[in-house]
């Protein structure tokens, strides 16, 4: 019981943190567009990552001492070109498809939800490194095991809440006024994430 109680509230804790896929999935949410097939590929992509991290995976980040940097690198370029795209349209202002619940089509809403996850430093930080590290507390077998399976739950449970939850604020977000703010919001987190990922290698 007590592996399955730290490992979820391990992950769950983690993931709660507002950050760049957090923001997207919120946005595709409040859309309804493609919510399960999102939330599934962050939820699944997480429990691989945690799946890793558990296994003692987390050398292979030890072991290519490079990876840091080509990720942190790739990850702010992603992360400054979505956000000015996210302040364009807060400056542009039209959302005539958006307000009729229009978005990109499926592929490339998974391609752009795919660059958050794995260009993203973060999420290996998270589960391959301290997913991983808390998770040598238990011993080898069912115990650490069962910690696993508990944080993998907590990752479905968190990002399957946030996009179906996001219509709860639908009603509130019916003008354009709302979505430019939303817009720039999500800009600024961009921003300050890829600054974040960045400030370090300066």
């Amino acid at each position: 019981m007590g592996a399955a109680v730290t490992g979820y509230f391990t992950a769950f804790s983690l993931i709660l943190a507002i950050g760049a896929q957090n923001a997207f999935v919120l946005r595709q949410g409040l859309l309804r567009a493609h919510v399960f097939a999102i939330c599934l590929f962050c939820a699944v992509s997480d429990a691989v990552l945690i799946a890793a991290g558990v296994a003692g995976f987390g050398a292979m980040v030890e072991a290519a001492p490079w990876l840091p940097l080509v990720m942190s690198l790739g990850g702010a370029a992603f992360l400054i070109v979505y956000g000015a795209m996210r302040f364009r349209a807060a400056w542009v202002g039209d959302y005539a498809m958006v307000l009729e619940g229009k978005s990109m089509a499926l592929i490339p809403a998974l391609a752009t939800c795919a660059a958050f996850t794995w260009l993203n430093p973060h999420v290996y930080l998270d589960t391959l490194g301290l997913v991983g590290a808390v998770s040598t507390g238990f011993e080898p077998g069912p115990q650490k095991w069962v910690f696993g399976i508990a944080a993998i739950c907590a990752s479905f449970t968190f990002f399957f809440a946030l996009g179906y939850g996001a219509r709860l604020l639908g009603p509130v977000m019916q003008s354009v006024a709302t979505w430019r703010r939303l817009d720039a919001g999500i800009g600024v987190v961009m921003w300050l994430i890829a600054a974040k990922l960045i400030w370090p290698l300066i």
